[in-house]
């Protein structure tokens, strides 16, 4: 399993009820059942992903995240996963509000595009940042929403979004005091943990 899915699944709990959106190759919410009992949906855009997420036996359905989450009826689930996907969506505020809508907590990760190496890369080169982690160059590139952390945290202010968690870790999904004093610097990944205004935080142990 990735890296930073073996992070966020010590935010979700045993018995959880699961909506990932992206859900890609089916592989969390497959592991998530087997280990933890949980049950859900994965969203997929893919064929190919689709087919294995079916063979996997992970209910999924086939839909564009930008068209929204009209589907799924308000507070359907306990918790709404979406990784690697907020900077690729044409409509990424409209995308959260839905899933506060319909998840209890949500958990959202993406490329900090504020990471020092980034800044370093335009200033020097005066491109846009091409590298192992965004291999993309500008006209390819499926990342339409360049984000870092404070963007994200003024997007959620704006929006009376309460972040319950974040980690700010590298490429290997590690966090370090010097990330956590400086994350929108020093961190690659946001990991964030999030709620409505209104949601009682009945925290886990991590």
């Amino acid at each position: 399993m990735r890296a930073d899915l073996e992070i966020i699944q010590e935010w979700i709990p045993d018995g959880s009820r699961v909506l990932d959106l992206g859900c890609g190759n089916g592989e969390f919410l497959a592991w998530l059942r087997d280990h933890k009992r949980v049950s859900g949906y994965g969203l997929e855009i893919d064929p190919e992903k689709i087919a294995q997420c079916v063979e996997r036996g992970v209910n999924v359905i086939e839909q564009n995240l930008d068209e929204g989450l009209g589907n799924f009826a308000s507070n359907s689930f306990d918790v709404v996963v979406m990784t690697q996907s907020l900077q690729a969506l044409h409509y990424p505020h409209l995308v959260l509000d839905e899933m506060l809508r319909v998840g209890r907590t949500c958990i959202i990760t993406f490329p900090n595009f504020g990471h020092w190496r980034c800044r370093w890369y335009l200033a020097t080169k005066g491109r846009m940042p091409v590298s192992e982690f965004l291999p993309y160059t500008w006209y390819n590139t499926p990342n339409i929403h360049f984000c870092t952390f404070k963007d994200f945290e003024a997007l959620c202010r704006e929006r009376q979004v309460r972040v319950l968690d974040r980690l700010a870790v590298d490429q290997q999904h590690r966090d370090g005091l010097a990330s956590r004093l400086w994350p929108n610097l020093l961190g690659e990944i946001g990991i964030y943990r999030v709620s409505g205004p209104g949601v009682q935080d009945h925290r886990i142990a991590v």
